[in-house]
């Protein structure tokens, strides 16, 4: 999420759609190099089942500290 391309990165995007959650961007158009996305199938409580999406690493990375918290200002960090 300290990453320059955030909001314009299509894997983050795919990511935020599996969550629910709104996209920082509706048309993202950057396509990342070699994105990594660690998907994990956690047990939920009364017997569910919950899968969890992120971004882990990706070519394209570009170090901006504080990226995601300059968009939404006031919002908590995604777990």
């Amino acid at each position: 999420m300290d990453c320059h391309w955030v909001d314009r990165c299509q894997a983050y995007h795919a990511v935020e759609r599996q969550h629910g959650v709104p996209h920082l961007c509706s048309q993202p158009d950057v396509v990342p190099d070699q994105p990594r996305i660690h998907i994990q199938v956690q047990d939920l409580p009364q017997g569910g089942v919950g899968v969890e999406w992120d971004v882990r690493a990706c070519s394209s990375f570009q170090y901006e500290p504080g990226r995601w918290l300059a968009l939404r200002p006031g919002a908590a960090l995604p777990r």
